[in-house]
Formats: structure tokens, sequence, C-alpha cells
């Protein structure tokens, strides 16, 4: 059994394991971005062929967009358990800490593949970065949604600007990305993440 051995389906009528495959691409592109990864790149760390590459997940744009997919599944799970928490400030916390996470967790590449694919690239690039920023606002809507029904609890104060607050949650998050990017350590993300929730308004 091959490293991937433990995530790929029986029975495909494929000489490779396409969940494998589509793992190995997903680092690819986390570590690179969009742009700057070639179809060299993607093959070899795939352990296989253009032909097989296209003929099982079509063009690169469609293998990012599975590879996406699965990133958001695996990676991006702590989300919606954030999104659960009884308190707004709870929600804030849950997120913040699992965006260190995922983004310095051990043998992972560092920053967020989101971010990483969205400040860079050319106009051939552009369908991605659009898509990107719709997945984007769909977050963004849940945790502004989530922080509205908080105030209307009286879990936030009513003078509170709900859309402000995840305004403001989404630039902390783009920064522990660029700065986990960049090379910041654990210990400075965390301080981060404390400052801050320092600042989180009280009910």
């Amino acid at each position: 059994m091959n490293k991937f051995g433990s995530i790929c389906s029986r029975g495909r009528p494929r000489e490779f394991c396409v969940d494998g495959a589509l793992a190995a691409a997903l680092r690819v592109f986390w570590t690179k971005g969009y742009d700057a990864a070639s179809l060299t790149d993607l093959t070899e760390a795939m352990g296989i062929t253009r032909p097989s590459l296209y003929a099982a997940f079509g063009n690169k744009e469609a293998l990012f967009r599975k590879a996406l997919d699965l990133y958001e599944r695996e990676k991006m799970d702590y989300v919606g358990k954030a999104l659960a928490k009884p308190t707004a400030r709870e929600v804030a916390e849950a997120m913040l800490r699992g965006a260190v996470e995922n983004m310095k967790g051990c043998g992972e590449p560092h920053g967020c593949l989101q971010v990483i694919a969205s400040v860079a690239g050319g106009p051939d690039s552009q369908m991605i970065r659009d898509e990107l920023a719709e997945r984007g606002k769909m977050v963004h809507q849940a945790i502004v949604d989530r922080l509205q029904r908080a105030r209307d609890e009286g879990d936030l104060p009513d003078h509170i600007d709900v859309a402000g607050l995840a305004d403001f949650m989404k630039a902390v998050f783009q920064g522990i990305s660029i700065q986990a990017t960049s090379g910041a350590t654990r210990e400075q993300l965390d301080r981060l993440v404390d400052t801050s929730l320092a600042m989180w308004p009280s009910s």
C-alpha cells in the first residue's frame, strides 16, 4: 500500500489513486499558489502523466477547484465548528486559533491556500480569483449572520456594527495567513490572536 493507500477508493478503474493524487495536488497549490504551480510540478507530485491528469481531473483550473473543495472539507472544517460555539467571543477565538493551527500545523504548508491564491496572479487566473472571492463572501456572510444573532440575543452590545466586526475578524485572519507565510512563529501568531481577542467588545 502506498502512502495514500488509506484514502484510495477500492475498485477504481485507474492505475493510480485519484484521492491520493488530489491530496498531492492540493499540497502543491497550497505551497506555491495557483499561478506558480506548473503542470510539471503537479504531475511530478501526483505521480501521474499529463494525459492522466486531464483524464481524471480536467485542466489545471478544474484540478484547482477540486483541490480547493478538498481543502475546505479537510483543512477549514474548524470554521463550521467555530460558528456553532455558544458566544460570539468563543466563535472568534475558535476561528482564529483554528486558523493558526491550520497554517502552522506540523508538516503542512504555511499560510492559507485561499489567501495565497487570491493575492497574486495574472489575467489568466482572474476566474480563479473571482471564485475565491465568491467563496470568501459566503464565509463572511455566515460570520455576519452569526454575529447578528449574537447581538439580537444580547451577547454583543446593541451599538456594535456586526459587519464591521466580521471585517475585523477577516483582517486578522488574512494577517495571520500573510505572517505565517512570511515565517512568523506559532508564538507570534498566538500573540496576535490574544491581542485581537483583548479588543473584543463585551456584552
